[in-house]
């Protein structure tokens, strides 16, 4: 959510006045609007990682409990995809490169976050992709913190 008032002041608070506001706007399609990750930082903040589209591979799947070992192995993923976005647990499949994009909810969120704790359901079984971030990602080192 964006002000649109120069200094990313939030409703016109401190106008003319020079405060700043505390509250830091983060967008998470602009990673520049991004915090340098620190040790900690992820337990006061609402999950804005998890507003990201997800890549994940078939182990991925595997380890998430939505794609039985048996199948993985003897299923071509192309149908495999097929059923997870007919089940709704996938979004999108590049067939080229074999990369699943977890579905998401209406609002954005990842289909495994939990709308109330906004924390993920499935940590110990986490993708690749979430275990790696922020230190991979589209600003390693970075993420898109916001406080909950």
């Amino acid at each position: 959510m964006q002000s649109g008032l120069p200094g990313g002041l939030i409703g016109g608070r401190g106008v003319g006045t020079g405060m700043r506001s505390s509250i830091h706007i983060v967008d998470v399609d602009r990673t520049e609007t991004w915090t340098r990750y620190r040790k900690g930082l992820c337990d006061t903040c609402a999950a804005n990682c998890c507003t990201m589209p997800v890549e994940v591979r078939l182990a991925d799947l595997v380890r998430l409990g939505v794609v039985d070992p048996f199948e993985a192995e003897h299923e071509a993923p192309k149908q495999i995809a097929k059923r997870l976005m007919k089940a709704g647990v996938v979004g999108h499949f590049n067939f080229k490169n074999e990369i699943f994009t977890l579905g998401r909810r209406a609002n954005g969120d990842c289909g495994f976050l939990d709308g109330g704790t906004r924390r993920c359901t499935v940590y110990a079984q986490r993708p690749q992709t979430c275990r790696t971030h922020p230190q991979v990602g589209p600003r390693p080192g970075y993420c898109p913190y916001g406080a909950a």
